[in-house]
């Protein structure tokens, strides 16, 4: 006579511990990295470009593989790939923080990027299998808040690791972490599935070939020429690789981004002021920070110190923009966020001087972390709007690696600015090419408000996702 099987209980909090330790490593390194750099400067060597691609290197193929995740962690059980991404994200930050070289540390941050591609997408979708409908709200709104967290904490934990002990102290701290975090989440976490499709992996590399051959040109362009073989041939093979990636999606079976998503305008719409919003934003803040640092002297725990009111503000206003997102409608929050957060950036290009007071830039940042958290709700409520049930883990997908690829441009784009107008990491070498290459962040920000006009005027909240593939019934979500 067969005993029957016990179902394991797990804690409902475990479980939330399980996804979100390692989601806010991912999300801390997108930007605790600003604050080191300076001191990478220093002691590596790293010039300006290189500089760039140590924050690139993580964005991109983060960006590229994020959704060829989604597809294998449904072949493959969304926790292994989780515990794989995990594993890879801890090995990665203990070779960065080995590195001894610029280059070294570059192959190192894509490699974090790699695991964190795997973390981000998944973790959410596990947290969503583990907890019962009644607690669902809640612990997706407490994984929210710490995604959000993670990002808003990036410079400021950065400079004080940085500060306290040393700049390879930032990527040691993720290793005793991660190796708690394999083992707790293989525990507390079950193994659900998706549908059994195959990946495209032409798609992935299309894609990530395409967009690295673009910001490989444009990061090259100042110093081998615009009109060089290097750059033309870089920029040309990015457009060539990326019509390939579109003519792919549109005849393949199981495509990696299904193309009909965008005859939703809502869906076409969010993604373009996604792009530029992450463009103008995070390409500013790679600019503004090391400002702080080589030019006003602020040590790298002060730079981080005095970003708090753009990067934090978002946690307070953001769960508001959620409440007033049904009031007032999608569209009319993120164009408000918009408006504020251009004038915010313009305001400190327009002040930035070498000698300018902190008390002058703090109105730049307040209206930055205001309008930051007036688009972060309501921007992840537009990309579902309008879209049918099935389609939400690929449409918030799309559009966490847009923007992704919108900070990796920006990061190149705002930078190739800087060196154009003559800029170098020096007190006296930085001001006047920073300004025009931060004016170009808020001018970005400007056309994303012009933009979100386009949107359908309503307040919409997103369908929950009743696939019958959704693990237990629960959302399919990703993150947005």
């Amino acid at each position: 006579m067969s005993t029957p099987t016990k179902t394991r209980t797990i804690p409902i909090w475990l479980a939330v511990v399980a996804v979100s330790v390692p989601m806010f490593m991912a999300t801390l390194d997108n930007l605790v990295v600003t604050s080191a750099l300076p001191v990478i400067h220093e002691e590596l060597g790293a010039g300006v470009e290189q500089l760039q691609w140590i924050t690139n290197a993580y964005t991109l193929s983060f960006a590229a593989l994020m959704l060829l995740a989604v597809g294998l962690g449904d072949r493959f059980g969304r926790r292994t790939l989780f515990l794989i991404g995990t594993g890879v994200f801890t090995v990665a930050s203990a070779l960065a923080a080995l590195a001894t070289d610029p280059l070294f540390l570059v192959a190192a941050r894509a490699l974090q990027g790699i695991g964190a591609a795997a973390i981000m997408p998944l973790s959410l979708t596990l947290l969503a299998g583990a907890v019962p409908d009644r607690m669902r709200a809640l612990a997706i709104g407490i994984w929210g808040g710490i995604s959000g967290l993670g990002v808003a904490l990036g410079p400021l934990i950065g400079g004080a690791v940085v500060e306290g002990w040393n700049w390879q102290a930032i990527f040691w701290i993720n290793v005793p972490i991660g190796l708690l975090s394999v083992p707790l989440a293989a525990y507390a976490l079950r193994n659900s599935f998706g549908a059994r499709v195959r990946a495209d992996l032409v798609g992935v590399l299309l894609a990530g070939a395409g967009v690295l051959a673009t910001v490989f040109g444009i990061v090259r362009g100042n110093d081998a020429g615009w009109t060089s073989l290097e750059v033309l041939g870089s920029l040309i093979a990015g457009v060539l690789l990326l019509g390939g990636f579109v003519l792919r999606e549109s005849r393949t079976a199981a495509p990696l981004l299904p193309l009909r998503l965008f005859k939703v305008r809502s869906f076409s719409v969010v993604n373009v002021v996604g792009f530029a919003f992450s463009f103008g934003a995070f390409g500013a803040v790679f600019i503004l920070v090391q400002f702080l640092q080589i030019v006003q002297g602020s040590s790298p725990l002060e730079a981080g110190l005095q970003t708090m009111p753009w990067t934090l503000a978002p946690m307070v206003v953001a769960p508001l923009a959620g409440l007033l997102a049904p009031r007032f409608g999608t569209r009319n929050l993120l164009l408000t966020g918009l408006v504020l957060l251009a004038a915010g950036i313009g305001w400190l290009s327009l002040t930035m001087t070498a000698d300018v007071a902190y008390s002058r830039m703090l109105p730049g940042f307040l209206a930055a972390g205001i309008g930051m958290g007036l688009v972060f709700a309501p921007s992840s409520t537009a990309v579902l709007s309008d879209m049918v049930p099935a389609d939400h883990a690929k449409a918030s997908g799309t559009n966490s690696t847009v923007r992704e690829v919108g900070v990796a441009l920006g990061v190149a784009v705002l930078t190739a600015v800087f060196t154009g107008f003559g800029g170098v990491l020096s007190p006296t070498g930085y001001v006047d090419a920073a300004r025009p290459a931060v004016l170009v962040g808020a001018i970005a920000v400007a056309l994303a408000a012009v933009v979100t006009v386009l949107l359908p005027a309503g307040k919409g909240v997103a369908a929950t996702d009743d696939r019958p593939d959704a693990p237990t019934g629960k959302p399919e979500l990703v993150s947005a």
